[in-house]
Order: structure tokens, then sequence, then C-alpha cells
């Protein structure tokens, strides 16, 4: 049985985590001081034991720090953002320093990614600056430079599908898709009338994502007609920060958000809405499902804990039955 755990990051308010593509039960949590405003950044590793939450690895950075990746190459290897425009590259094996820092974001660096497609190796950040970066996986120097958001940049994320392209999601209120090859913008989505703080793709259908608004909207995209949503999920009181498609089911997501909770929704039913969990007491920034075992979520919040839990709602097997 799964049962839900805590990990308390004393000081440190939890801005994203993600969970090991290769290890079963290891996940990465970028945390900052003061609520990002000022301060460190701290970078955890931790590991689900039988007894709860152990740090693997921990380090320090000077800024802020508000995105993190895994390598899809190298299980030991982690990329993460900083307020200081900073990419890192970090290795578990090596406990200091990273294994390299590259600054060319000229403001904060909200999100980073790393490719899933086969064949393909690629780091990708949105920053403040308005611009989204492609980086080989040393972080040497970017591949390109994506520019045509008109405000910043909070999200950036491969499709698990189509080669080199990515969508990203901004401040102006649409929803990009890029071809890195041609280093252009495919598809602008004018998604939401406010700010749009986090998109994703859907992991079986190459043409569907997600967006997360400030207008409290969740809303499911099909790229064939962006006319309108396919879905517009409503619940949600205050900004949602993060949404995630689920790796195992196609019309199942899930989103957290600055009303403290994280919620649970099937698109495809006429109620959509799974599950509201309420277990933290700040805003909720960080979230992800467990790849290796199914219908485990990730979280992490302001209110200084990390928490992995099995919703009730997705274990029952009730998300793939017929509305």
């Amino acid at each position: 049985v799964n049962l839900p755990c805590a990990f308390r990051t004393p000081a440190r308010h939890g801005y994203a985590v993600e969970t090991s593509p290769f290890v079963p039960r290891r996940l990465a949590c970028a945390a900052s001081q003061y609520y990002g405003i000022a301060g460190c950044g701290t970078l955890l590793v931790l590991d689900e034991t039988e007894t709860g939450i152990s740090i693997v690895r921990s380090w320090e950075w000077g800024d802020g720090l508000f995105d993190v990746a895994w390598s899809e190459t190298n299980e030991h290897v982690l990329v993460a953002g900083g307020g200081d425009g900073s990419l890192q590259l970090w290795d578990t094996a090596n406990h200091n320093a990273p294994l390299r820092v590259a600054k060319e974001h000229t403001h904060e660096v909200y999100a980073v990614d790393w490719s899933q497609t086969r064949g393909e190796n690629l780091v990708v950040s949105g920053s403040w600056d308005h611009t989204a970066k492609v980086w080989d996986p040393s972080l040497s120097k970017s591949l390109t430079t994506l520019r045509g958001h008109e405000g910043v940049i909070y999200s950036t994320i491969w499709s698990p599908h189509i080669p080199g392209c990515f969508a990203s999601a901004s401040g102006d209120g649409t929803l990009r898709v890029w071809d890195v090859k041609s280093a252009v913008c495919r598809l602008a989505v004018p998604a939401h009338k406010a700010e749009i703080l986090s998109c994703d793709w859907c992991k079986y259908d190459q043409n569907v994502l997600v967006t997360g608004s400030v207008d409290c909207s969740v809303c499911v995209w099909d790229l064939r007609n962006i006319r309108q949503p396919v879905s517009r999920l409503l619940g949600h009181t205050y900004a949602i920060r993060r949404v995630k498609f689920s790796p195992f089911s196609k019309t199942v997501l899930a989103s957290c958000s600055y009303d403290f909770t994280v919620r649970f929704w099937d698109y495809s039913r006429n109620q959509p809405l799974l599950d509201t969990v309420e277990h933290h007491s700040e805003f909720v920034c960080g979230l992800d499902f467990n790849l290796h075992i199914p219908n485990q979520v990730v979280d992490c919040s302001w209110d200084e804990t990390v928490k992995i839990y099995t919703p009730a709602c997705l274990s029952a097997g009730t998300h793939s039955a017929a509305p």
C-alpha cells in the first residue's frame, strides 16, 4: 500500500517537483528561501523509503530555484532554473557544485524541461526575459533563442511525440507551439484573457495540450481546432500554478493552485472533477505523476512540505470507467 508521506523543507518554499524517469521512488524538488523573492535556493533529491522520505542529496544555490528536470539519458543528472537567469547542471555523484552553469537569460529562468523523444537530447528553458532557449545536454551554449512572446514565459514543455517541438505558456495569455529546427512559432493560441502559468502535453494524443491560468480555469486544447477549448475545467478559486496530464490515462489530468488545493480531473466525463485534495496550508506550486508507480502523485508547497500520495479517485479505477 502506498501510504501518503510528507517531507519538511524548513525555511524553503517548494516551487517544482519531478519524479525520476529511472529510479522508481526518487524525486527532485526545487525550492527557494523567502518565497523566491530574495535569498537562496535549494535543490533536493529525495527517496521514498519504507519509513518515509530521505534526502539523497541537497545543494544550495545563491539565488532562488524555480524549476527542475531530470536528464532523460543519465539517471544521475538534473537541470535547474534560477532567479539569477542561470541554468545549472547537477550530478548526484558530485556533492559540491554544479557540473556546469549557463547564464544567457537576462531574467529569472522559470521553466526547464528535458526532451523525451527518441534520438533527441535537448534542454529547453523559459524565462521572464520573454525568450525560450534550446540547449545541448552539456549546456555549453544555447543552440537557439526563440522570441515571440510579449510577456514572461512561465512554462516550456517538450512534446512527448513530435521531435524538436515544445510548447510555452506566458503572461501574455498565449500558448505557443515552437519548431526548434526552423526556430519559428508554429502556432499561437490566445488561450486565456489572463496570464498562463503552466501547460502540458497529453501523453496519448500529439494534438492535445492543457493550460492553467490566473483566471482560475484549466483549459484542454486540440491544436487542430484552437477556436475554443475542448474542455474548460472550473473549480479552483485562485490562480492555477501547474497542470499535468496523467502518464497512464488519456483524459485524466491534475492541477495545483494558489487556493492551496490539488484537483484531479477527467475531461471526458460530464462531471469532470474527480477529487479535490486539501492537504497544504499554502500555495501549491509543484506537481508531478510518478511514471513508475501508477496513480502516485508528488507535490510541493510554500508551506515547506513535499507530499507523496495516491489519490483515492485514481487508485479506485473509477477514472477509466465510462461517464
